[in-house]
């Protein structure tokens, strides 16, 4: 593998989609054979051109003169469709290109380790321990390295699978990184959250990155696609309750803590309405404000309640919701029923009953995005009914949850407990990705 990588590799980053971009330029740059500087407008034609000071481009591209150029993007959307969802200026270093895919692109050319300074202080407050900062280095390049390999693998060799299953009665979907066709990531919550200079990169977050220069895990001789969310609730899930129909080995069900084997069964109801409601030990189990302020950024810390958590809709308000959220016209919502969890007791099929119609929504992120005006913490969910009116109909439900996030891989919560601990990077990795192995590719 080692041999693939002789250099470090560069990554495109799509930061912002709109029909309209304002950038500014600090530092020349040239772009179609001329020095251009300061603010540049570029938009979107009505045959999907990039419009750049009154001519026509495919794609355009203003590459930097020296690396002491940086452009800063005006009213980049960041957590798109989530709770936290706000538009902030964010300023990058590399190279930066306009394409068009589903709209205006911005995109950021830049080199890998630059790109990961900047995604752990991005993902978390930068404050962590260092020994969860190598980890989330490791499993960050580990993750894009992937994705760069899956992209190009695709590009080549128009390699496509359906990533919905759609019936009058069943709605399955999953989303991926294959949303992507002319860019290897995007900068949101989406792939890894980046955000160029934008959030100012410490000292131990810039020693992480250079002390893992290079190092991914491995399984069987292939990257490691090292999925990662917030909090997973005490059990890690399976990548294919999530995604595609997959098995990795690295990436399944361990209990949270150090005695990773003793966990139920939590694909049996029983078993996963007792773990949801109880407070079950694990590392990710925590309310201390100095563990969470090393992982949650100022908006990440307006969600205080993600280990155990519990939303309420009334009848009405679900049915709704529902509506809008599906398009599909369920009439009032009578019942929500868990067919299939995951080995988190995450759901991955839920059938939704209605007067008017009955239908199955899957998998994890769809069941979170339609019972949520953003998304709910996680698809770890028991639903109570309450309140039933004359005809035996519920007019409240409650859904009592645990996790945040897919609980696929890191959960950067419990990594953070166990860097707390005292635990090195390497075994904070092993305990995430059992049997997976630490390599250095360059």
């Amino acid at each position: 593998m080692s041999n693939k990588y002789p250099a470090e590799p560069v990554v495109r980053v799509g930061v912002l989609t709109a029909r309209e971009i304002d950038v500014d330029l600090q530092g020349v740059y040239t772009a179609d054979g001329e020095a251009v500087s300061g603010p540049q407008h570029l938009s979107l034609s009505p045959d999907n051109q990039v419009v750049w000071n009154g001519r026509q481009y495919d794609r355009l591209l203003f590459k930097a003169s020296s690396e002491g150029c940086v452009f800063e993007i005006k009213d980049v959307v960041i957590g798109v469709n989530f709770h936290w969802e706000r538009k902030e200026n964010q300023r990058f270093v590399g190279d930066l290109e306009f394409l068009y895919e589903n709209g205006l692109v911005a995109v950021d050319i830049v080199p890998v380790e630059d790109y990961l300074t900047s995604v752990i202080s991005s993902e978390m407050s930068a404050k962590a321990s260092l020994s969860l900062l190598r980890a989330h280095a490791v499993i960050s390049r580990s993750w894009l390295l992937a994705q760069i390999e899956k992209h190009d693998r695709i590009s080549d060799s128009g390699e496509h699978y359906s990533a919905c299953t759609r019936t009058d009665g069943e709605l399955v979907k999953w989303y991926d990184r294959e949303d992507h066709v002319r860019y290897h990531v995007c900068a949101d919550d989406h792939c890894q959250r980046y955000q160029g200079i934008t959030r100012q990169s410490t000292p131990k977050v810039a020693q992480a990155v250079a002390d893992t220069r290079g190092q991914v895990l491995e399984y069987d001789g292939e990257l490691c696609d090292a999925r990662f969310s917030k909090c997973c609730g005490g059990v890690f899930e399976e990548f294919e309750s999530c995604w595609e129909p997959v098995h990795y080995n690295y990436l399944v069900a361990r209990l949270d803590a150090a005695n990773t084997m003793d966990y139920p069964d939590l694909r049996v109801e029983g078993e996963a309405n007792k773990w949801i409601l109880g407070r079950p030990e694990a590392f990710c189990n925590t309310d201390d404000p100095a563990i969470l302020s090393q992982v949650l950024n100022n908006y990440d810390q307006e969600t205080t309640d993600f280990y155990r958590w519990k939303v309420e809709y009334s009848a009405d308000e679900l049915s709704k919701l529902v509506h809008e959220r599906s398009g599909v016209d369920f009439g009032r919502i009578i019942d929500l029923q868990p067919l299939d969890r995951g080995t988190s007791g995450r759901l991955t099929r839920l059938r939704i009953v209605g007067t008017k119609k009955t239908m199955v929504v899957g998998k994890e992120l769809e069941i979170r995005r339609t019972l949520s005006t953003s998304h709910l913490y996680s698809s770890a969910f028991v639903v109570e009914r309450h309140d039933f009116d004359a005809d035996g109909y519920a007019c409240r439900f409650v859904l009592r949850g645990a996790g945040w996030g897919h609980g696929v891989g890191l959960c950067q919560i419990g990594a953070a407990v166990m860097g707390a601990k005292g635990y090195e990077y390497d075994s904070i990795l092993s305990h995430y990705y059992p049997d997976s192995e630490l390599v250095k590719l360059y």
